[in-house]
């Protein structure tokens, strides 16, 4: 972890393991530090399940091959209808200085099915679309496996941030009057507004006025750069995420001339892409803001997990816990090849009826009300 700036050193980024979290015993300050008014609002999960590395190496590789379709392919997998929030998107969501981000594209999903209460949502909130259409999917023959391993990967990591949330409940029990003991673990468990974002952040085209731009901004700007994605808060409970995965998409084409798919004999998958050690340019990648004004590089190692805060924790945690902005920060131009950036978040959300704040407001009313403002 590095800040591009000078001044005191950031807050540490706290690392605990999947088996404390399990028995309880994590301590209650280890999570003031993750979480608290001073912390970056982040923490790491190791000793993962075993099949974690491999589920996360065959989907963010898929993320790259899911993103060089053919577009008349991928506007199969498009829902406007449900304002590009299931299925594939890119080009539809407006950046703040009003173009249309073109440079990532996304893969929505809901990773937690209910028949009950997804008819519930549907019915009590038609209006709220993005939350509620049902999910799409690729043909088998285009991207075979694609749904699985999808659906398998966010279930791993819903399960592993519902034993973040039952950590946290024990500190609301402990610290905040009123605290429902299992709050958060019960919204992340079986919340069915819980989303799901596979992400392929494509290549920067070297071209010689973005390269010339970059030539005359002072080294003291380059920790506030979000041009891959803009500086923001998440709206849920825990977000979770996985490492980054850089693919060199010139030497390693997701689909090489002869139009030839590399699948699995055993699996039928599509092989996964190699991946490099790191992006030439050392600045790439996720950064948080912390309580202080510091920028600070966060590197998620392959075998770990992270949970970061969102807006709806540090509503139900009365600010205890605070939400963390944060931004991802693209390559400058001429840095490696044709070099893209995968990775997966799932954005655990409570239900769209669940009351968030000690105003009454449900959850429905606190997304309409962030999104509207463009937050």
């Amino acid at each position: 972890m590095a800040d591009l700036r000078a001044g005191s050193p950031p807050p540490e980024v706290i690392t605990v393991s999947l088996h404390d979290l399990q028995a309880g015993t994590i301590p209650l300050s280890t999570l003031e530090k993750a979480f608290g008014p001073t912390s970056l609002g982040i923490i790491l999960v190791r000793d993962l399940p075993p099949n974690y590395l491999s589920l996360r190496k065959t989907l963010l590789s898929y993320s790259s091959y899911l993103a060089n379709l053919p577009p008349a392919t991928l506007a199969e997998v498009e829902k406007p209808e449900a304002k590009y929030s299931t299925g594939w998107s890119c080009g539809k969501e407006t950046l703040a200085n009003g173009r249309y981000d073109t440079l990532k594209g996304s893969y929505y999903a809901q990773p937690i099915h209910d028949v009950e209460l997804e008819a519930k949502a549907r019915s009590l909130y038609p209006e709220c679309v993005e939350m509620t259409s049902a999910n799409v999917w690729p043909p088998e023959e285009v991207l075979p496996g694609f749904e699985r391993v999808f659906e398998e990967l966010c279930r791993l990591i819903v399960d592993t941030a519902a034993l973040v949330a039952r950590n946290c409940d024990r500190y609301g029990v402990a610290k905040l009057e009123g605290y429902a003991d299992g709050t958060l673990e019960k919204i992340v468990r079986t919340s069915v507004a819980t989303k799901a974002r596979l992400l392929h952040y494509f290549p920067p085209p070297p071209t010689a006025a973005a390269a010339e731009e970059e030539a005359t901004r002072p080294d003291s700007a380059l920790a506030l750069e979000d041009d891959w994605c803009a500086t923001h808060l998440d709206l849920g409970a825990l977000t979770g995420l996985t490492s980054q995965m850089f693919i060199d998409e010139d030497l390693h084409p997701p689909f090489p001339p002869d139009g030839k798919k590399a699948t699995d004999p055993i699996t039928g998958l599509l092989l996964p892409l190699p991946e490099l050690d790191n992006h030439p340019d050392p600045h790439t990648g996720l950064w948080i803001k912390s309580r202080t004004g510091l920028t600070t590089q966060i590197h998620i190692p392959r075998d770990c997990l992270a949970f970061q805060t969102g807006q709806t924790l540090e509503l139900l945690t009365l600010g205890k816990f605070k939400a963390v902005p944060h931004f991802v920060r693209g390559a400058k131009p001429g840095q490696g090849g044709r070099i893209a950036r995968n990775t997966l978040a799932v954005f655990t959300q409570p239900n769209l009826w669940d009351v968030v704040d000690g105003e009454g407001r449900h959850f429905a009313e606190l997304a309409g009300a962030i999104l509207s403002a463009g937050l």
